[in-house]
């Protein structure tokens, strides 16, 4: 019986290029660059469970719905390398050196994101400047 056929991949394909291909992580699965669609709906997520305790404990005040948002963050990141959303949605953020991600990566990474311009500017790698200047990646888990 003849073994697995090997085809010759598309023209182009041999030198195809992904986000975190220049990392070094995998194109696809564990390890692999987060792409938006999830990033998008883990934001959302964390956004409305921000809404819902601002609303339960802060008579729906934009400023504090920010601070519960920001609030959780750091406090997921440091000790589930995750956000609600993120965890949900099976992606973790995890330091670009290795090792625990720490607190101050959580904190810098989350004032760049509450205001939003940072995690809008994406490199090649699709990673938020926010991330970048985190020393963070966030991958699927």
């Amino acid at each position: 019986m003849p073994g697995p056929r090997s085809t010759p991949a598309p023209s182009g394909a041999q030198g195809a290029d992904w986000p975190g291909k220049r990392l070094g992580l995998p194109n696809a699965g564990p390890r692999s660059i987060a792409r938006a669609g999830r990033r998008i709906a883990a934001l959302c997520i964390d956004w409305g469970f921000s809404v819902l305790v601002s609303v339960a404990f802060f008579d729906y005040e934009p400023f504090a719905t920010l601070l519960v948002f920001a609030a959780s963050q750091i406090v997921f990141l440091v000790t589930a390398s995750g956000s609600p959303g993120h965890l949900l949605l099976r992606m973790r953020v995890v330091p670009m050196s290795g090792g625990w991600i720490g607190p101050w990566r959580p904190i810098v990474r989350t004032l760049l994101l509450c205001v939003v311009i940072p995690a809008v500017i994406w490199d090649r790698d699709q990673r938020g400047m926010h991330d970048r200047i985190a020393g963070t990646v966030l991958v699927r888990s």
